[in-house]
């Protein structure tokens, strides 16, 4: 049975299409159920997902893993605009699913571990929608606003990861979750976005973070094998915080069908690996960053 997240996915692939000014054509009845669609793909269903070459994560019995490739390919069928992934897993269902990417971005350190202040980062994330709101006005968008943390970022000493959730409501009153995992790597940070209905949040997020927990670098890419040398991000925790929080303000074109997907009641979490760059380290700091 197809789970409900992907009979709004397609739903929602429909209504861009038709938003876009395609002519509507009369479709005669479907033969065939919708699960017919993700079964072109290969699913693998048991052993080791290889996530990107730098990490792998178990999949446990009931789960399904797809390659990035695939991947990718899946997200554009359901209306997503071009994007890299690594791999999605979830329940044989799909009524849930995680998606990861993963950027290059080196070393994050996390000397900012014990300095994560909800309130101040919420302040900023809500200073950097003001001026993306004026862009989405102009091009006739809906605005974005942030609500409030579903869960406020947190770092897990042990494992490595920063993790939050945010709640987004758009100016036509549809609301969601956003729920990512940054898993910091010596290399690089493989983002990880939770993608489910807002009822579904709190009796999934233990299972979630259960899974997450099988997701492993390979050797020689832990966090903890970082080497003198080593690239080195110039980001800090705070500023992957407000950097997935407004990663909207960065592309206009998946935001707008985030929007479309608000507008129509059609509840959907996607997110991009996106370049942060000086832009975020002055909302965060207040201070010009060295060219």
């Amino acid at each position: 049975m197809v789970s409900r997240t992907f009979h709004s996915l397609l739903f929602a692939s429909l209504i861009f299409a038709t938003a876009w000014g395609q002519e509507a054509k009369p479709t005669a009845e479907p033969t065939q159920p919708e699960v017919d669609l993700l079964a072109q793909f290969n699913w693998q269903t048991e052993g080791v997902g290889k996530v990107s070459s730098h990490a792998t994560i178990n999949i446990p019995e009931g789960y399904r893993f797809l390659n990035g490739r695939e991947t990718a390919a899946v997200m554009e069928m359901f209306s997503n605009l071009p994007e890299r992934y690594d791999g999605m897993i979830g329940p044989e269902s799909l009524e849930w699913f995680v998606l990861f990417q993963f950027e290059d971005s080196g070393y994050v350190k996390d000397d900012e571990k014990d300095d994560l202040d909800a309130d101040d980062m919420l302040e900023a994330i809500r200073e950097g929608e003001k001026s993306s709101n004026e862009e989405r006005k102009k091009l006739g968008y809906e605005t974005l606003t942030t609500v409030g943390w579903a869960v406020a970022p947190k770092y897990n000493d042990d494992t490595n990861n920063l993790e939050w959730g945010i709640i987004l409501q758009s100016s036509d009153g549809g609301k969601n979750v956003n729920y990512l995992t940054k898993l910091l790597g010596r290399h690089g940070i493989m983002h990880t976005t939770l993608v489910c209905d807002n009822e579904q949040l709190d009796t999934i997020l233990p299972t979630y973070q259960g899974l997450i927990t099988d997701f492993e670098y390979n050797f020689g890419d832990t966090y903890a094998e970082y080497q003198d040398g080593d690239k080195v991000s110039n980001l800090g925790l705070k500023a992957l915080v407000a950097g997935g929080a407004i990663f909207a303000a960065a592309k206009l074109g998946l935001l707008a069908k985030l929007i479309l997907f608000f507008k129509k009641g059609i509840k959907l979490i996607v997110i991009g690996v996106i370049a942060i760059g000086a832009f975020l380290k002055r909302l965060i700091t207040g201070k010009k960053t060295d060219a």
